[in-house]
């Protein structure tokens, strides 16, 4: 199903097991009842399929460029020459080389974006801010896999409220790059109280960083969907899911960009974005437009702790 049919197809909220809600995206189900759940389980299963082979497939042309990959085959595969990389997105090693070769090919940094930049997601980013005010005292902002994107020195930038933007990495080369970046650039914050830090941090132990109910916001640009495409890293990305409802404040929400379909990650959240008798979730998703021809998505995840 396309992405515009799916969009056309928001048409209800429904309620799941464990109080998580999600708006879904109906579709026929062409099983009986109880074989429902195997029948989601192997649709999923296509789908991660048919795009791990069409990440494959691109990374494997000599003539690659933005001009040439097929917007199935996922541009943010451009920098990466081999299956083998591309199956290990979930190891630091992946990306210590990532970031190392990619800052070899030119002699001035400049951001590297996964997806798209800061104005694309900008009026999804601020007014979620806005919502979660503690008055002077500052917002709580993570870029969770911050890499060298832009979209965490832009919060601290342009947010009129107090912020505290933490951009983390598991590169320290990654983490370096912006350091170096941001002391030879300054940035003025638009809110003269806000404060920008960049840390090296494997998101799957967000709770030896952060202590529970602390931070507002969670942003996750493309993060979730290198853990789900890689060979070992789908149990990471569940993890790293529940770590992030740990920390969150109960009015805190998680930002998670992607161009993945909501019925291959509504039916993820819904599993994953759970916990008996600890904490339940609201589940949401929004189109945040085309792209190259590629359809993004903004699915926004928040914890409702069971009393």
């Amino acid at each position: 199903m396309s992405g515009r049919r799916i969009a056309a197809a928001w048409i209800r909220h429904h309620s799941v097991t464990m109080g998580v809600v999600v708006s879904l995206a109906v579709r026929a189900d062409p099983t009986t009842n109880g074989n429902k759940r195997n029948y989601e389980a192997d649709y999923v299963a296509n789908i991660t399929k048919r795009r791990q082979v069409a990440w494959v497939a691109a990374v494997r042309k000599r003539d690659l460029t933005f001009d040439n990959i097929p917007m199935s085959a996922k541009v943010c595969s451009l920098h990466f020459h081999t299956a083998d990389l591309i199956e290990n997105m979930d190891k630091k090693a992946t990306w210590d080389r990532f970031y190392a070769e990619n800052r070899n090919r030119t002699t001035t940094f400049k951001n590297f974006e996964w997806f798209f930049g800061f104005d694309a997601i900008r009026d999804f980013i601020m007014p979620s801010l806005q919502t979660k005010s503690h008055g002077d005292a500052l917002l709580h902002v993570l870029d969770m896999g911050c890499g060298t994107s832009a979209i965490g020195p832009c919060i601290y930038r342009h947010s009129h409220l107090p912020v505290r933007v933490t951009c983390a990495d598991i590169s320290p080369i990654a983490v370096r790059q912006m350091l170096e970046h941001i002391q030879a650039n300054t940035i003025q914050p638009h809110n003269a109280s806000s404060q920008l830090e960049f840390v090296e941090l494997d998101c799957t132990e967000l709770q030896t960083h952060y202590v529970c109910r602390s931070v507002d916001l969670i942003v996750d640009k493309g993060t979730t969907d290198a853990l789900l495409r890689s060979k070992e890293g789908k149990g990471k990305a569940g993890l790293v899911l529940k770590q992030c409802l740990k920390v969150l404040r109960s009015s805190g929400s998680l930002l998670q960009f992607s161009d993945e379909d909501p019925d291959a990650r509504l039916v993820w959240l819904e599993t994953e974005a759970q916990e008996a008798g600890v904490m339940s979730s609201d589940v949401s998703v929004q189109e945040v437009g085309e792209l190259r021809g590629m359809t993004y998505y903004c699915y926004q995840v928040t914890p409702r702790p069971i009393v």
